[in-house]
């Protein structure tokens, strides 16, 4: 889960898979919900450690609890009983949580972890004029022939009837072919990439060291890909910002950006 996690799902995918592979949770049922994986994954216990009084009893007759938030002391107890999880990894998905709750509140994205398999480029495709995120628009679908996705700034008519950002529109395909194109071009300066992750190994930065090792495992086992590849897409991109409508640059998770141009439909 933790790795999964870094690895770029979201909670609720986490729940999807853990649902389809049977994985039974803590009450004996496979069904599993985005709140319960954001708990898990921020639960200090999973990585050793206690804090003690998260709750406190407000009535000592009828044994009821509620949130102690701070109307009694906390204490917290490293290393109380044998971690499942190592702790390195715990702090790495804490401070990517921190970076995704962030990237979110910058762009003005109302949901943290809005991609999905469906719509992997959902909340990640950012305007470069106004710094909105672009949102999918289907024109002509009524007409099978004529159907077409577009991704459109949400800022670009924000008040009705009046035109906002004037930046332009871009096809999904041509999304999906940046990362292609991306990918490919990473491979073909494989040692410029490997050796500017190389030297971010020893960073003390936990979350920037582990995506240095991650890439590198990743780029040195690879092959030039012809079709789009979700999983490495999720593990490798923050976001696809869109400039004039034939320009997009892609930035790494590890703050690498990659520039694409592309003639517009």
């Amino acid at each position: 889960m933790y790795k999964d996690y870094l690895d770029g799902k979201g909670p609720n995918r986490i729940a999807r898979e853990l649902e389809d592979e049977g994985v039974l949770n803590w009450n004996g049922k496979a069904k599993w919900y985005e709140s319960s994986i954001r708990k898990m994954l921020s639960n200090e216990k999973y990585k050793g450690d206690a804090l003690l009084q998260k709750t406190y009893t407000v009535d000592f007759l009828t044994k009821k609890r509620t949130e102690n938030n701070g109307q009694v002391p906390k204490y917290y107890v490293e290393e109380s009983h044998p971690a499942i999880i190592d702790k390195d990894m715990w702090e790495a998905v804490q401070l990517e949580m921190q970076r995704r709750k962030a990237f979110a509140e910058k762009h003005g994205i109302k949901k943290i972890d809005y991609a999905t398999i469906d719509n992997p480029f959902a909340g990640r495709v950012i305007c470069g004029h106004c710094g909105s995120p672009f949102g999918r628009k289907v024109w002509n679908s009524t007409n099978d022939s004529l159907r077409r996705i577009v991704w459109r700034c949400n800022n670009k008519y924000a008040t009705k009837g009046e035109k906002g950002c004037e930046n332009k529109h871009v096809d999904d395909g041509v999304l999906y072919q940046a990362f292609i194109n991306t990918f490919n071009a990473m491979l073909e300066n494989k040692d410029y990439f490997m050796e500017k992750w190389w030297q971010k190994q020893d960073s003390g930065d936990l979350l920037e060291r582990y995506k240095a090792q991650q890439f590198m495992r990743i780029i040195k086992e690879a092959k030039p890909k012809q079709e789009f590849d979700m999983d490495l897409y999720f593990k490798l991109v923050e976001k696809l910002t869109v400039i004039e409508g034939d320009k997009i640059i892609i930035t790494l998770l590890d703050g690498t950006e990659v520039e694409c141009e592309f003639l517009p439909r």
